[in-house]
């Protein structure tokens, strides 16, 4: 983006902490498209990424105040916000494995007789995953699924970074032992 582009932006966000309703909607044409797909990305599924960018725009138009163009662009702070809403999202959604189904949308496990899993390890992982205590399924979740360092999960799930990194190691070697590999 140039840089008097990010200047507008910066602007658009100080209108937006002013309470200006055209800036907002300014904010919300320019970026939408790029932040919902993120929260997509990290949520495959698309009524949770549609609800988790209206929140991260509600955030904005109630924090715009707290934005500080010298700590970051404007695009990475509201990457920020969505990312930050998804991983709270997905926490809330009680630690489940999330599947992609073209078809249903559904969550694995949600329906295990409506949408069996393909294969016999599929299943086994499924039922394997289920076996873990939800702290270390989610931290497995998030770093081979979404993808998040440990670092970022400790953060995430306000945990000491050594703490999450042994609930990942105890629940691959479980997985390990369980999956029999």
């Amino acid at each position: 983006m140039a840089e008097e582009s990010i200047d507008s932006q910066v602007l658009l966000i100080r209108a937006v902490a002013a309470g200006d309703k055209r800036a907002f909607e300014a904010l919300y044409r320019s970026y939408s498209p790029y932040l919902f797909a993120i929260a997509l990305r990290l949520l495959h599924r698309r009524g949770w990424a549609e609800e988790v960018l209206h929140d991260s725009f509600l955030t904005l138009w109630q924090r715009a105040d707290t934005f500080d163009p010298t700590l970051s662009a404007p695009k990475t702070w509201l990457t920020n916000i969505v990312r930050h809403r998804a991983i709270d999202y997905l926490r809330l959604q009680d630690n489940r494995v999330l599947e992609l189904d073209d078809e249903n949308d559904t969550v694995a496990g949600e329906n295990e007789h409506d949408h069996p899993p393909t294969t016999t390890e599929s299943r086994r992982l499924l039922t394997c995953m289920d076996a873990l205590p939800a702290e270390q399924r989610q931290s497995v979740v998030l770093a081979y699924h979404h993808g998040l360092s440990h670092s970022e999960i400790a953060l995430h799930l306000q945990q000491p970074a050594g703490t999450v990194k042994s609930w990942i190691r105890r629940a691959l070697m479980h997985l390990k032992g369980c999956v029999g590999i």
